[in-house]
């Protein structure tokens, strides 16, 4: 698989991350704004737990390329 086509998935039940690597541009916004979830030095870099569901949908409708994006769960 090419590195640049990587899509993950992340939840804490309530609410779900999806990251795309192929369209992160690495502005920094979602480390700056959250840094309790996204977390560019560990592995796996988002800790979903990190923070509240309202604070994590924030923070990903602040990615400039679209590369973060999240979904509710049911």
């Amino acid at each position: 698989m090419d590195p640049k086509d990587i899509k993950k998935e992340y939840t804490n039940g309530s609410v779900t991350v999806v990251w795309q690597s192929g369209k992160c541009i690495h502005s920094g916004n979602c480390v700056r704004n959250n840094p309790e979830v996204f977390q560019p030095k560990e592995k796996p870099w988002i800790n979903i737990e990190g923070s509240s569901t309202e604070k994590i949908i924030s923070t990903v409708d602040k990615c400039p390329s679209g590369a973060l994006t999240y979904y509710k769960n049911k």
